[in-house]
């Protein structure tokens, strides 16, 4: 059973902190080249990242991390991860609300609202754009920082299985 709980916190450190990786590139980089287009272009171009975004390699890195972190809290709320039960739970937890949650309540609405924008209107796509841009960014990291944090309460749950 050690090699399991071993190999699923380990799967679920990796996996959220690959994701905690990949909504840092958006926080870092990708949004701020977007930036240096002009404002109907960086709506067209985030419609298209949105668009890829959805596809098998996020899709499952998100939610196939979600459904380990599951099972891993399921384990540690039966008692099959000892000392590093609580360090699971919680980080299962900021996953799941942080990670995936505000994904689903924040991210993901401001997505549709700016695919709704007619492609054609460049003046409703910039200001599509400009309404999208902060809130989108601000919860990008919030969703940045809970990943990474998840990653860090995996390794601490890992490491008090033991």
């Amino acid at each position: 059973m050690t090699f399991i709980i071993d190999t699923l916190l380990t799967a679920a450190a990796l996996g959220t902190g690959l994701a905690s990786g990949v909504f840092l590139a958006f926080s870092g980089f990708v949004i701020q080249g977007l930036d240096r287009l002009p404002d109907a272009d960086s709506a067209r171009a985030m419609r298209a990242i949105n668009v890829t975004a959805v596809r098998p390699p996020l899709m499952l890195l998100l939610f196939g991390t979600a459904l380990v972190a599951l099972v891993v809290a399921g384990f540690a709320l039966t008692g099959g991860l000892g000392g590093g039960a609580s360090w699971a739970v919680a980080a299962a937890a900021v996953y799941l609300l942080g990670g995936i949650g505000v994904t689903a309540a924040a991210n993901v609405p401001r997505n549709s609202r700016l695919a709704a924008v007619s492609a054609t209107d460049a003046s409703s796509l910039a200001q599509a754009w400009t309404e999208f841009r902060a809130g989108w960014q601000a919860w990008n990291h919030v969703r940045t920082l809970a990943c990474a944090l998840a990653s860090l309460g995996f390794l601490l749950a890992l490491l008090g299985s033991r």
